[in-house]
């Protein structure tokens, strides 16, 4: 189907990332930013040198932040490959944390349709709440929007229940004007989330970006009635960083979006920055990095 995507305002979206990172956020605001940002976090380890024991450990993470400060909420879910599924289910039992699983031979995406669909069931017949795709940047170079289009239908198709996160590539899309028709594709297509990067190429997830896409998810709002999430992941590792993009969804798409049901950060080191930062709200003192688990 033809999808018409406007031009993007390259001056007006840097102007306006430009005003977000010079506001000053007071106290008590920034607390409850803080502990918004923590739930949510989709907690991440996507290594080849991942194991059952690896996942567990992250498991028990996103379940006990920091259980010297009482009344933290948990993290948004855990994201595994598929084959650690059932491993992360398990241990995450009882909890209100998801599962989240990257497929669509992530993080190229270079493999048949046929073999993106078998990745996407293996994670859902294992119990993926959620599944991160990636789409096929070398379809999208060539102007094969319909290919994507499709591919990405198919697999909303295949996730059943499970909502799907369709993972732009931005940082190798190239400009403003082709993140902004990549986001409208995967939207029409029936993306519950889209998603900047899978945090395996520089750069990764920026504000600049991250507003665009936002931008895109507002007017498909107005145009459809249709909400869809927002994930920036990739290089987000601090809290000040982190509140910027919440002021980001707030201006942009307003209330309803801050929450974890429709926004997420995709980050493995930015929940101990956070907990440093709220320990420090609380006590005026910063905790040695020693004192939170690394993974």
């Amino acid at each position: 189907m033809p999808i018409a995507s406007p031009a993007v305002d390259q001056v007006g979206i840097l102007d306006r990332v430009e005003r977000i990172t010079k506001r000053s956020i007071k106290n008590e605001s920034k607390v409850q930013g803080l502990k918004m940002a923590l739930n949510m976090i989709d907690l991440t380890t996507l290594e080849g040198a991942d194991t059952e024991k690896k996942v567990i450990q992250l498991c028990n993470k996103a379940q006990h932040l920091h259980d010297a400060y009482p009344g933290l909420p948990t993290v948004a879910a855990v994201c595994v490959y598929p084959n650690f599924v059932s491993v992360a289910k398990t241990n995450l039992k009882g909890s209100n944390i998801k599962v989240a699983a990257v497929a669509t031979a992530f993080p190229a995406g270079q493999s048949s349709r046929e073999v993106k669909l078998l990745d996407t069931k293996m994670a859902v017949d294992a119990g993926a709440d959620e599944i991160d795709m990636v789409i096929s940047r070398g379809k999208f170079h060539s102007g094969e929007y319909a290919f994507v289009f499709d591919e990405i239908a198919a697999i909303k198709e295949a996730c059943g229940n499970a909502r799907l996160k369709v993972i732009l590539e931005t940082g190798e899309l190239g400009t403003f004007d082709k993140v902004r028709k990549a986001s409208d594709i995967a939207m029409a297509a029936g993306a519950d989330f889209i998603k900047t990067s899978t945090g395996k190429i520089s750069p990764a997830a920026t504000l600049p970006v991250t507003l665009v896409m936002l931008e895109a998810i507002k007017d498909h709002y107005y145009n459809t009635g249709v909400q869809v999430g927002m994930k920036p992941a990739g290089g987000i590792s601090n809290a000040k960083l982190a509140l910027q993009y919440l002021l980001l969804v707030k201006e942009t798409l307003g209330a309803d979006w801050l929450n974890n049901n429709w926004f997420r950060f995709g980050a493995s080191s930015l929940a101990n920055d956070l907990l440093m930062q709220l320990v420090k709200q609380d006590t005026g003192l910063y905790q040695s990095k020693d004192y939170f688990s690394k993974d």
